[in-house]
């Protein structure tokens, strides 16, 4: 039985930073809607920096809503985090600069992450606050997308994909006997399309260890495959390198 979970509701201020964001960036075309299932699925995508979020927020089929950092909902710990995850890659030299960015974003970063169809994701003792909010809305019927790139070079599409997401399949079908769909999703800013694939299902009968890998794995092949395959373009890389350093979506075999 579904749970009934209110509307959230959000600040004027977020309602205009949302609003600026539609009027001004570019209209996303989503191809694969037929992959899409009905009710409650987890997207797997590739997050492209800030474009996926922004991509998912404004333009993915609703209801859904976005894993992100809880570090970016939070005053005490935002500065740090946007720093680290945003700029420590930049040349040394210039993160002073970067430094002082990241305090003047950290309200609007309070802003947008505290207003927008987020669920905050943590990497100590409050992950089951994450594990809870994602099955209230799984039972809801809600789609959930999530962005588990991590700092590991896979290929010129994507980097390795972090795997306790798949846990969340486990504790929603101990909670309902449904196997969760995993349906993988290749974000293309430059093309202004969000590409959608062929879900894979969790096996209840496998162990939590065996469907962490396959579906990582099948999540992994499924992105490179859709960014591989579409038109030339440049792809935006998880990391925020120099754009110069910015990968293409030439066939893999170039770039062994």
């Amino acid at each position: 039985m579904s749970e009934k979970i209110e509307a959230k509701k959000t600040s004027f201020a977020y309602k205009i930073v949302r609003g600026g964001l539609k009027l001004f960036y570019p209209r996303i075309e989503i191809e694969g809607l037929e992959n899409l299932p009905e009710g409650e699925c987890i997207v797997v995508a590739n997050h492209c920096q800030m474009h996926g979020p922004i991509m998912g927020e404004l333009y993915f089929p609703q209801p859904c809503w976005t894993w992100c950092a809880g570090q970016m909902m939070h005053w005490d710990e935002v500065t740090e985090y946007s720093f680290t995850d945003f700029w420590s890659f930049k040349p040394k030299w210039t993160h002073w600069y970067y430094r002082i960015l990241s305090y003047l974003i950290a309200p609007l970063c309070i802003v947008v992450f505290n207003n927008a169809n987020t669920i905050p994701v943590y990497r100590d003792a409050r992950i089951m606050t994450t594990f809870r909010e994602t099955l209230k809305h799984l039972a809801s019927g809600h789609r959930i997308i999530i962005f588990p790139e991590h700092n590991v070079l896979h290929n010129n599409i994507i980097y390795d994909f972090q795997d306790r997401f798949i846990d969340t399949a486990r504790m929603h079908y101990t909670k309902t006997h449904r196997e969760l769909p995993f349906v993988p999703a290749y974000m293309a800013p430059k093309l202004h399309k969000i590409y959608i694939g062929k879900p894979i299902y969790y096996n209840a009968g496998a162990t939590i260890e065996e469907e962490r890998r396959h579906i990582c794995d099948f999540m992994m092949e499924e992105i490179t495959r859709m960014g591989v395959g579409a038109p030339p373009h440049t792809v935006i890389p998880y990391r925020n390198i120099r754009k110069s350093d910015y990968p293409k979506n030439t066939p893999l075999k170039e770039y062994k």
